[in-house]
């Protein structure tokens, strides 16, 4: 079990900055649109991940940001469970970088990001995003039989959804 962070940053004109994961080598997220942000280094805070890692991955540097909710994977791959800090962001200084070691950057309106290759269960933490729901605990299910990759079920704030 391992810590993460995601953070969608959105801008004034509706969009999210999305990263599209196509350039590390045996990536989980291979082929996937997600947020940016990643695992936690020793002796970091969410907060220090979240600014470390969007850092990192976009050259910019955050001044306002809030917390959302903590969603827990549960995967079939030992070692892979993890607990990931949700973030939105809507502050920041500096120049969006050209360049990612992860994948493409791009700025998507909020209402197309569902239509682009995501995660099953990232569509449930971005419809609460999206009705601006209090911080929240969401689990995502993805140990299917036979080591498939999908989701078998939600649990929000303690009840299913899925």
């Amino acid at each position: 079990m391992y810590n993460s962070t995601l953070c969608y940053l959105e801008n004034p004109q509706g969009e999210y900055l999305m990263l599209h994961r196509v350039k590390k080598k045996a990536d989980i997220n291979e082929g996937k649109w997600i947020g940016v942000g990643g695992k936690f280094e020793a002796g970091e805070s969410p907060d220090e991940c979240l600014c470390r890692e969007v850092r990192e991955e976009t050259g910019l540097t955050l001044t306002e940001w809030r917390f959302r909710g903590v969603v827990t994977f549960l995967c079939n791959d030992s070692g892979s469970d993890q607990y990931m800090y949700l973030f939105t962001a809507t502050g920041w200084t500096g120049e969006l970088a050209e360049d990612c070691a992860e994948g493409s950057l791009k700025w998507v309106p909020k209402g197309q990001v569902a239509q682009l290759p995501i995660w099953e269960g990232d569509r449930i933490f971005l419809e609460l995003l999206a009705q601006d729901a209090p911080p929240f605990l969401l689990t995502l299910d993805y140990r299917a039989p036979g080591g498939e990759d999908r989701l078998t079920r939600a649990v929000l704030n303690g009840e299913r959804v899925r």
